[in-house]
């Protein structure tokens, strides 16, 4: 049920027979998300693909390239999370678009005017990643204040499945755009679909109310204490840090040889690469399917432990590959299909234990907390990624960061997290939250 003391008022129930896609602000976010979501997931792959097939960049500067990238996640998850709280989300979603269309924009016209150089792209990549954090964080808290309690799981389902087809489509067009006609026109498509998830969401008529703002920041920096301080006392949201810091790490060094590897050792087009990268959409949607029998047939552990040990060991196979025969591009689709399916079943089981073990006012710390325990360690993995394709050969550094992965099942078998059941335990059976005055 709702919290009593949130300072955001529900909007008017609608009636009960009304459905939510006849509310026409919800259309209008809907819209908005699925274009940001594309926006962001092509230029994932084209800001990279920019930087080697266009600037030529090596392996170190594809992998600073891509730390910078992903350091905001780091930078700024925490502060953004407490921060937007304080805000109308409309307002923060409209000015990252713009922003990042902006951004984006330039960058393509600098590429197209031959202007661009690496430096500029680094600051492009930064700026397209910190906006892209406050756009998350928002459009995840908008929705509570946008529709009935009744239609959450409803609207939460419409946006995540938005997401899922933008991370299957957005590699693949941009990897396509790339090829045919060139870097710059990829990253000016990115840049239009921010700009019409902007035009859409300025769309949404709700006026949210202007949040209380007489936190200082000491209090925030008291709350993010406290959901510090719960994550680490509990011994499997203690695990999932753990877990999840080993698997981004290594699968950000990963990711830095592979984009290299795909091209350069099996010579493969911008378009392969791209449908090579879309193919772990499929599995992540089979993967959620699994994820509601699997668990309550076999138990959550040993679902965690199977599936991440099936998922990140699939890339194992990628160094075995040679050439662009025919068989490569299937293979690859293969791999990725596998190690979808594989991490997705490992986020919405570890997703069904932090909401199960975590108090409600404590939710949305916890989960903070456990993406800047996972992502913060992304970029210092794509710069080792960087350092090993340069210093090795890219066989050598991909079978390595492969492997690395594997670290992160091993942490979860040798861990209690490993033995929860059919049945998980709430809350009220494990040690009390902090108080969060």
């Amino acid at each position: 049920m709702p919290s009593a003391s949130s300072p955001f008022p529900s909007p008017s129930p609608s009636p009960a027979t009304s459905s939510l896609w006849r509310d026409r602000d919800f259309r209008s976010l809907w819209f908005g998300q699925t274009a940001s979501q594309l926006g962001e997931h092509t230029s994932l792959l084209v800001l990279p693909l920019f930087a080697v097939l266009t600037l030529h960049a090596g392996a170190g500067e594809l992998g600073a390239l891509r730390a910078v990238g992903q350091a905001p996640v780091l930078l700024l998850s925490l502060f953004v999370g407490a921060w937007v709280d304080s805000w109308r989300t409309r307002t923060v979603m409209v000015l990252s678009d713009a922003g990042r269309a902006l951004a984006l924009a330039a960058a393509a016209l600098a590429g197209l005017l031959g202007l661009l150089g690496l430096p500029a792209l680094f600051a492009v990549t930064f700026t397209v990643g910190a906006l892209s954090v406050f756009f998350d964080v928002a459009y995840q808290a908008s929705l509570v204040r946008l529709v009935t309690h009744d239609q959450l799981v409803r609207g939460n389902s419409a946006l995540e499945g938005s997401r899922s087809a933008a991370q299957i489509g957005g590699p693949a067009l941009g990897g396509t755009l790339v090829t045919l006609l060139s870097a710059p026109v990829a990253a000016a498509s990115s840049a239009l679909f921010f700009a019409l998830s902007f035009l859409s969401i300025r769309r949404i008529r709700h006026r949210e109310p202007i949040p209380e703002r007489t936190r200082r920041p000491p209090r925030m920096a008291r709350r993010i204490h406290e959901g510090l301080r719960f994550v680490t006392s509990d011994t499997s949201l203690r695990t999932v840090c753990l877990a999840s810091a080993a698997f981004q790490f290594f699968f950000a060094a990963t990711m830095t040889v592979y984009l290299l590897y795909l091209p350069r050792e099996l010579h493969l087009s911008g378009t392969a690469v791209g449908l090579a990268l879309a193919a772990t959409g499929p599995g992540a949607l089979l993967g959620s399917v699994l994820a509601a029998r699997l668990p309550r047939r076999f138990g959550h552990g040993p679902v965690l432990v199977s599936a991440a040990a099936l998922g990140d060991g699939a890339f194992l196979c990628v160094p075995a590959l040679h050439g662009s025969c025919a068989l490569t591009v299937p293979a690859l689709l293969a791999i990725g299909f596998v190690f979808g399916t594989g991490g997705q079943l490992v986020n919405v089981t570890v997703m069904a234990v932090r909401q199960s073990v975590t108090p409600d006012g404590m939710q949305a710390r916890a989960a903070a907390t456990i993406t800047f325990a996972g992502m913060g360690t992304t970029p210092l993995g794509s710069l080792l990624g960087g350092f090993l394709a340069q210093e090795w050969t890219l066989r050598a550094g991909l079978l390595t960061t492969a492997a690395g992965m594997l670290l992160s099942p091993v942490l979860m078998a040798l861990s209690p997290l490993a033995r929860l059941g059919r049945t998980l335990p709430t809350h009220a059976e494990r040690p009390a939250a902090p108080h969060a005055p």
